[in-house]
């Protein structure tokens, strides 16, 4: 496969990710830092360090808007629920020492 493919295809997979999801609003981040290890908020920071890497600015609240759809400040007000204390202590635990 030539660089071009994959570049498309890895373009490709990441706006299928992205619909994804914001079509799932209900799996809040921290759900997904316990399973994942990574959430909406990480995606956001590694596309903005991408761009980085080519020169181009984009702001942490740009960037986040690319991966949420919205201002995040409306999607924490419209999904996001106040973590648990069992999530927070797993997310807790997860992290390294």
């Amino acid at each position: 496969m030539d660089d071009q493919t994959r570049t498309e295809l890895e373009a490709a997979a990441f706006r299928r990710l992205v619909s994804h999801l914001r079509n799932r609003p209900e799996v809040q981040n921290i759900d997904m830092m316990n399973l994942a290890g990574f959430c909406r908020n990480c995606l956001s920071d590694w596309y903005r360090e991408a761009a980085e890497e080519k020169g181009l600015e984009i702001d942490k609240a740009g960037a986040r808007e690319i991966v949420y759809g919205m201002p995040y400040s409306e999607w924490k007000d419209k999904h996001q629920t106040e973590a648990s204390p069992e999530q927070l202590a797993k997310f807790a635990e997860s992290k390294p020492a």
